[in-house]
């Protein structure tokens, strides 16, 4: 205000004659300015104090509706406005101070609206519950600005515990109870006043177990702290039943692992519940550990002596029971005890059954593997052989006729190596590395087909029966293979009731939603045909049948059996992709179950083969080969061969010899005929480099192995075919001619 009357009195001096005329310019302009000034400053007070009591307007509208006292006061506490319960309550009246309002309520008032004023005014609000003698008074605040604090006192509220079914009791400074909850009168028979009435031996720590003086009987109780605010705390007392310590005996007895105690002598002192479990039945104080254990690899007593010297590093050793129910491996810990003056050991025990035996199936499976490579391995090299000796069996049956006296011989030879290769089948089948011809098959008219030798094979005494899915799909399988796989499932079925009985063949389609796990195999979901092999033969015996599938395990006589019946089961459904298990109750009867997967290509009609027949031997080529083999006798077997049908032979015994040959433009090769596995470069790989300037070179690869000889390099060459070996002089130059022609 005086910045306008200063502003007036400068602005009208020009008016008057007392000022030079230089001046007065000046004079009217500063003038106006300093009013303009004052308006301005009167103006943004004046809307500045519209706007405070606009807000206290506005908050006292809201505040007048809640039912609990609500206060609307200034940074220094000086009440601006009250709804009607602050009013009646706190007789908080405009003009008042909120602190001489509060005097009736809290015992310090002062304190505790600076400490909450203080926090609102940090965060934007803040509350607490103040405790006080009888009740819990929630206190809220939160500032609205312009230094103005709304306040809240929620009187007569009930306090939290009150509705809890356990006791609470609220204390405040020196252990005054200033309040109780209803759960806790109720239990303790009054309403104690301080914490001196309740604990004769003062206030009791958080989870301590102490008595507590209840109007009936004194009581045993544990306490905990559930909250603190300022220095009132709220303090749970929850009465608690104590039993009597159990005995020693009682608490080793029931400790949760077997636990045992050996004299240094190795005589079992006692036993716990667990460890007598595990154990077995024993005489306490009589029984030896060296007459319930075994398997330590050196003397036990050793061991005992060594665990019962002072300062002894606990050691794990694994031993065996002599249990005669079962076989149980265990873990056994000692440690050296000092009891009354007698030194002791206690063993802890752990069961390592099943640790043990997927050991030994880990063993087992390199076993398997390494017995299975060793087989391949075999089997390769013997097909080699067997190809040079029914080779040149050939040769010489093309020179000797049957009137020839040595002919019969001859056809010996050949016969033999032919058993030869089935047995070489075997091993491949075994080590899942024989050469598949799949196809997509109906096992019903694999097993129709079959069914007339299976008679034969299982004899008179045997009934054989057939059970098929009438919606049975088709598969795709290696149909010889297959069939081998039945023959040997059905006789074995048939050595198992020398008395006789009935074989069932039961076919089935199956559909796996989920992963089926069994043994030590999962069958992943999808749709399946099964083959069921079911006889009511002696069984086997449980021990006995993970090992069925073992390569030379048998159960027959000796002379009876290879021991590679099931084995070569188990490589043929394996590289088909399907799984086989076995189920047996000893006495009752085996079942053989054989998971083939349904084939998503339709099966083929094959046309009729009525078209004139060839004689295979009589067809004769011309054109140059390239043959690459590495064994000798098998290469000049194969050379004559192919000489003897008109065809031109370069010979290499390696792919790199073969190589250097073909450095040659001028010459012209219409076939390679080569090995797939040889020393330095393989087949694939030679070929492979050889057709980049030869592209139209026709193929064909032999291998004493599967075509998944050929690893990552192929077999995905053009123009390529596969021969198997053992392979004959026809089988050779009908390969050739049909790559040719």
């Amino acid at each position: 205000m005086s910045v306008l009357v200063f502003g007036i009195v400068i602005g009208l001096a020009p008016l008057t004659n007392v000022l030079p005329t230089g001046w007065k310019t000046e004079f009217a302009v500063a003038g106006i300015s300093l009013f303009t000034a004052g308006v301005l400053v009167a103006l943004k007070g004046w809307f500045a104090d519209w706007s405070i009591r606009r807000a206290i307007e506005v908050m006292s509208t809201f505040t007048e509706q809640d039912l609990f006292p609500g206060v609307i006061a200034n940074a220094d506490g000086l009440v601006l406005s009250s709804n009607a319960a602050a009013r009646i309550q706190l007789h908080a009246f405009p003009g008042n101070r909120l602190e001489s309002c509060l005097m009736s309520v809290f015992a310090n008032p002062a304190s505790i609206l600076l400490r909450l004023q203080s926090l609102a005014e940090i965060h934007g609000k803040s509350s607490e519950d103040v405790v006080t003698i009888g009740s819990t008074i929630p206190v809220t605040v939160f500032s609205v600005g312009h230094d103005l604090y709304c306040w809240r006192f929620h009187l007569g509220a009930e306090g939290r515990w009150d509705d809890v079914a356990v006791p609470v009791l609220t204390l405040g400074r020196n252990g005054t109870v200033l309040r109780a909850n209803g759960m806790a009168e109720h239990v303790l028979g009054y309403k104690p006043e301080n914490t001196d009435q309740v604990f004769n031996s003062g206030q009791p720590a958080p989870g301590e177990i102490t008595q507590a003086n209840a109007s009936s009987a004194p009581l045993n109780v544990t306490v905990a702290e559930l909250s603190r605010s300022g220095s009132a705390r709220e303090m749970l007392v929850l009465p608690v039943q104590v039993t009597t310590p159990p005995t020693t005996e009682t608490r080793f007895a029931d400790l949760p692992v077997p636990i045992m105690c050996i004299a240094p002598d190795g005589v079992v002192l006692d036993a716990n519940r667990l460890a007598i479990k595990l154990v077995g039945d024993f005489q306490k104080g009589e029984t030896n550990v060296s007459q319930m254990m075994q398997g330590l690899g050196y003397p036990i007593q050793e061991w005992l002596s060594r665990a019962a010297i002072e300062d002894a590093t606990p050691k794990s050793e694994f031993l065996r029971l002599t249990r005669q129910d079962k076989d149980v491996f265990v873990q056994v810990t000692l440690n050296r005890v000092v009891n009354d003056g007698q030194v002791c050991l206690i063993a802890v025990l752990n069961d390592a059954t099943e640790l043990k035996t997927l050991e030994a199936q880990f063993v087992q499976g390199q076993k398997m593997q390494a017995v299975g490579q060793l087989a391949g391995g075999v089997a390769h090299d013997f097909n080699n052989l067997l190809t040079a000796i029914s080779g040149h069996c050939d040769l010489l049956l093309l020179r000797h006729d049957q009137n020839d006296p040595n002919y019969g011989d001859l056809v010996q030879i050949n016969q033999n190596a032919n058993r030869a290769a089935a047995l070489v089948s075997q091993l491949l089948a075994f080590s899942r590395k024989q050469t598949l011809q799949p196809e997509v098959l109906d096992l019903r008219d694999t097993i129709s087909d079959l069914i007339h030798l299976l008679n034969r094979l299982v004899g008179e005494k045997v009934r054989l029966t057939l059970s098929h899915d009438p919606v049975l799909k088709p598969v795709r399988a290696d149909k010889r293979q297959l069939e081998q796989v039945f023959m040997n499932l059905v006789v074995n079925a048939r050595d198992a009731m020398p008395e006789g009985g009935e074989v069932r063949i039961e076919t089935e389609v199956v559909s796996l939603t989920d992963s089926l796990r069994r043994d030590r195999a999962t069958v992943p979901p999808g749709e399946y045909v099964t083959v069921k092999v079911v006889d009511s033969g002696v069984g086997i015996p449980a021990d006995k049948l993970q090992k069925v599938f073992e390569p030379f395990y048998t159960t027959k006589r000796t002379g009876e059996g290879t021991g590679l019946g099931l084995s070569t089961v188990y490589g043929i459904v394996k590289q088909t992709g399907g799984f086989i298990f076995v189920d047996s109750v000893q006495g009752q009867g085996t079942e053989f179950t054989v998971f083939l997967p349904i084939s998503a290509t339709p099966q083929k009609i094959e046309p009729s083969q009525d078209v004139q027949p060839e004689v295979l031997n009589a067809r004769q080529g011309e054109g140059v080969v390239l043959l690459v083999e590495d064994e000798a006798p098998v290469r000049a077997f194969a050379t004559r061969a192919l000489r003897l049908k008109g065809y031109t032979v370069l010979e290499a015994d390696s792919g790199e010899e073969a190589l250097r040959l073909l450095e040659d433009e001028t010459l012209h090769v219409d076939v390679f005929v080569t090995d797939v596995v040889m020393p330095g470069l393989d087949g694939p790989t030679w070929v492979r480099t050889a057709m980049e300037k030869r592209a139209d070179v026709q193929v064909i690869f032999m291998s004493g192995y599967t075509e998944g000889a050929f690893g990552d390099s192929g077999p995905e060459i053009a123009n390529s075919a596969f021969l198997p070996k053992p392979f004959s002089l026809n089988q050779l130059t009908e390969a050739v001619f049909r790559q040719m022609n």
